[in-house]
């Protein structure tokens, strides 16, 4: 039974590490838009202004690879990784509140998300990092699916 709910702490971590490998990978694709196409126009009812979205670009680009960087080190285990999601997502939904009048229902909807990748990241830990060892060994073990307690059982 511990194996059970072992595995399904590991499933949250997994989906953490996942969701943010593709969050940083859509911040990698806007941040090249951004530094591709770099100069927008925007009327407002008194004004033009020209915006330049180089800095920009750049900002989203390295957070990208920083988000991608630190999903995949929480999918081999890695502690550091842990940690350093935990404020990149707090950082998240801080800024998603910022946006909150610019894009509601976009905003919401990464504040949720950020929600339950914070909530994988901070709940048992200690428990899911041997399970995400021992998985990791017995992947590399030609006995992998034999070997697993789980094998041939419906979640």
């Amino acid at each position: 039974m511990t194996t059970r709910r072992g595995s399904a702490w590991v499933g949250w971590i997994i989906f953490a590490g996942i969701m943010m490998t593709v969050i940083g990978l859509i911040n990698v694709c806007q941040g090249c838009v951004a530094l591709f196409d770099d100069e927008r126009v925007v009327a407002t009812a008194d004004k033009l202004v020209v915006v330049d979205l180089t800095s920009w670009g750049w900002t989203l680009l390295l957070w990208g690879v920083a988000l991608v960087g630190m999903g995949i080190s929480l999918l081999r285990g890695a502690g550091w990784a842990r940690t350093a999601a935990i404020v990149v997502v707090g950082l998240h939904a801080v800024a998603q509140v910022l946006w909150l009048g610019a894009y509601p229902i976009w905003s919401l909807l990464m504040i949720a998300l950020d929600t339950l990748v914070l909530f994988a990241l901070c709940a048992r830990w200690g428990e899911v990092r041997s399970d995400l060892h021992a998985r990791d060994s017995r992947e590399l073990s030609p006995d992998a699916i034999r070997g697993d307690a789980l094998y041939g059982q419906l979640p």
